[in-house]
């Protein structure tokens, strides 16, 4: 199965240029050796009876009918029983101890058992494509807790990175600090034409 990613063209892009149909999913290929996850899916809200017919819909023709769902509910204000997808209901459940806080577990009636990292909607393109690719890797060892917590710890360099630099710039550099370390730059004299006096 090829990853498939919904992103904008640039990082700078906002999320109102996704199409309010189109779904941003990332799935693993298939590989010899599962991974922990089969890949990541990043819905619009946490309103999970309203994203989750968009993604059965999606992954049914690729994994067999979606029948069961289960999440954790630390993320999902409203957990429903029962959500109609395309011609079919999907049973909802919850672990709260036993199941990841950031993982949707899918299961299809004798076709198997699929888990997909949930990036939280709020997040940033840069930091969503980071995880989809992460939890889409067919030799990925990480959980989706795990990869919250180095998505966070990136953000958290790139964020120091970016203060320093403003600062940096906002100081002119190293050298507007250190004046006795600036290098001299030699002046040049150029002799001037000679011009003959006016009349």
């Amino acid at each position: 199965m090829t990853a498939t990613i919904s992103l904008p063209p640039t990082a700078e892009a906002d999320d109102r240029s996704f199409s309010s149909s189109s779904l941003r999913l990332s799935l693993a290929p298939a590989g010899p050796a599962p991974a922990l996850l089969d890949g990541a899916w990043w819905p619009r809200s946490r309103d999970l009876g309203a994203e989750l017919p968009s993604l059965a819909a999606v992954l049914d023709p690729l994994w067999g009918r979606i029948t069961r769902v289960t999440v954790n509910p630390t993320h999902w204000p409203v957990v429903p029983r029962k959500v109609p997808v395309a011609g079919h209901t999907v049973k909802v459940g919850w672990f709260l101890a036993e199941q990841d806080p950031h993982e949707l577990l899918l299961l299809s009636y004798r076709t198997g058992r699929w888990n997909l990292l949930v990036v939280p909607p709020h997040t940033t393109p840069v930091s969503a494509a980071w995880l989809m690719a992460a939890a889409s890797d067919p030799l990925g060892t990480s959980t989706a807790s795990r990869l919250m917590e180095e998505a966070a710890r990136l953000r958290t360099v790139y964020e120091a990175d970016c203060a320093v630099e403003a600062v940096w710039d906002s100081e002119g550099g190293h050298e507007a600090r250190d004046p006795a370390a600036r290098p001299r730059i030699p002046t040049v004299t150029a002799p001037m034409p000679h011009q003959p006096m006016g009349r």
